[in-house]
């Protein structure tokens, strides 16, 4: 015969009779007091015991039987359900050091945060009352089939934005709409299909890529990068056997150099003449703050080599978690299948919305509004930090701040976080960070509009003070009029 449960009911509590029931038998179970294959009465003495209705335990032992915690049947009655048990947690602390956690925990809110746009200039009444016309055009249309490279009104409007914008002509079949650009490169990767070969990656060149790279079993060969770029040469002497080639032509991130004329030819050659594949991380588009936008690498592509990969993470959010992909037209089926089956596309309201955005018009004004805030607030950053130190350059979306050789600029930046800054160090962008350059990346989106003067100086604060306790006096070398 069963035992009694351990089940105390408390009748004046708002939590109704049958979840207190279900509770204390769940509880009971995960604890161990009622073993696997432990009887338990049936519902009519349960009630009986506990003095309630019987339909109050029926409705108890019909959400644990849904949740797998106890079984039913004529021969055996009411019985707790064998479990896989569950492993002991090893007690030892998970060591920090990836890359991705390091990026992670440097990522805080704060001003100078690199990789978001400035939230000010957003129109975000606007892209709500879009997105939820969008939301109740989903749920009225759930049982249509959609197609999984994306919404073919995004990709019409993309492919109509690259030509004008980006110099790149391209049909919608070509376009698959991703999951941000990790999704991206994630689907290139699968694709291309090069594991094992070695890869081209810029040095510097963005840490989350280079690990990406790195997880898909390719074997990097860091290429320098200097005013003109990745230095094409130094990759065809030291790595010309390489299939691949993840490169930032339209601004090199980080440092902010386009792509030359030359190189970018030079790059392409090679990728024809070896058979190599060139992916494109056109990370801002025309949000190019000097002048106009270089073209992108893949409207000079002629041999069909470039994977061209945007996102909308810079110009409207990162929290979209929306980009694209142009594929080169005799993989465009190919691309296609990998993402239909193993890499669809976000849902249609987020797509649809922001196919709506950009066929009113409403995205080419938003990127004029915001170039022109951005423009402004990189004359005042550059301005206020030119009072400490004549080692500033911008870098795209970016004021890059050099530091001394041997600074840390890891504990820099987390030291200012303490004073609400979130600039991005510079040395885990290399491939080596123990021989990068120290220095600060300064988010010039997320610089303040008022206060940039206080923020600096609290920046320089953090600096100095790293600077003591390393022994040397950083902060002075940085001032305006050092020499390094």
């Amino acid at each position: 015969m069963p035992s009694p449960l351990p089940i105390t009911l408390d009748r004046s509590a708002k939590t109704p009779l049958s979840e207190q029931i279900r509770k204390a038998i769940a509880v009971a179970i995960d604890n161990g007091v009622l073993v696997p294959g432990a009887r338990l009465p049936s519902w009519l003495d349960l009630a009986a015991q506990l003095g309630v209705a019987r339909g109050t335990v029926r409705a108890a032992y019909d959400k644990l039987a849904d949740a797998q915690h106890i079984v039913s049947s004529k021969t055996n009655g009411t019985t707790v359900a064998r479990r896989p048990s569950k492993a002991a947690k090893p007690d030892t602390p998970v060591m920090p050091g990836s890359v991705a956690e390091m990026f992670q925990d440097l990522s805080g809110q704060g001003h100078f945060r690199m990789g978001v746009p400035a939230q000010d200039v957003l129109p975000a009444k606007l892209l709500a009352r879009i997105r939820a016309r969008a939301v109740r055009a989903e749920l009225s249309a759930v049982s249509r089939t959609n197609d999984l490279r994306g919404e073919i009104e995004l990709r019409r409007e993309i492919a109509a934005h690259l030509a004008i914008a980006r110099g790149l002509e391209c049909s919608p079949a070509q376009i698959v709409i991703t999951s941000g650009f990790s999704g991206g490169l994630g689907l290139a990767l699968r694709v291309l299909g090069l594991e094992g070969r070695r890869a081209w990656m810029e040095d510097p060149g963005f840490p989350l890529t280079r690990k990406g790279l790195e997880l898909a079993r390719l074997a990097l060969a860091p290429i320098p990068v200097d005013a003109n770029g990745i230095d094409v040469e130094y990759g065809l002497k030291h790595a010309p056997d390489a299939a691949l080639a993840v490169v930032t032509p339209g601004q090199q991130a980080p440092l902010g150099p386009p792509l030359s004329a030359k190189r970018r030819a030079q790059l392409l050659d090679w990728a024809a003449q070896s058979g190599a594949w060139i992916i494109e991380d056109d990370y801002l588009g025309e949000l190019q703050l000097a002048g106009r936008a270089a073209p992108a690498l893949a409207s000079l592509d002629r041999n069909g080599c470039v994977i061209h990969l945007g996102s909308f993470s810079k110009t409207i959010s990162p929290t979209l978690r929306l980009g694209f992909l142009v594929a080169p037209e005799p993989l465009a089926a190919q691309f296609a299948d990998v993402a239909t089956c193993l890499a669809p596309a976000p849902g249609p309201a987020v797509q649809l919305s922001t196919a709506e955005f950009m066929r009113d018009g409403h995205y080419i004004r938003h990127l004029r509004r915001t170039k022109r805030a951005y423009c402004e607030r990189r004359d005042a950053l550059t301005a206020a930090l030119g009072s400490w130190s004549n080692d500033v350059r911008v870098a795209g979306l970016a004021v890059m701040l050099a530091l001394p050789d041997k600074t840390d600029d890891v504990a820099i930046a987390r030291q200012a976080l303490a004073h609400g800054l979130a600039p991005a160090p510079l040395s885990p962008w290399y491939a080596s960070p123990q021989r990068g350059q120290p220095g600060l990346l300064l988010g010039i989106a997320t610089a303040p509009d008022r206060g940039v003067q206080a923020a600096c100086k609290h920046l320089f604060e953090a600096i100095r003070s790293q600077g003591r306790s390393e022994g040397a006096p950083a902060a002075r070398r940085v001032r305006k009029g050092a020499t390094r």
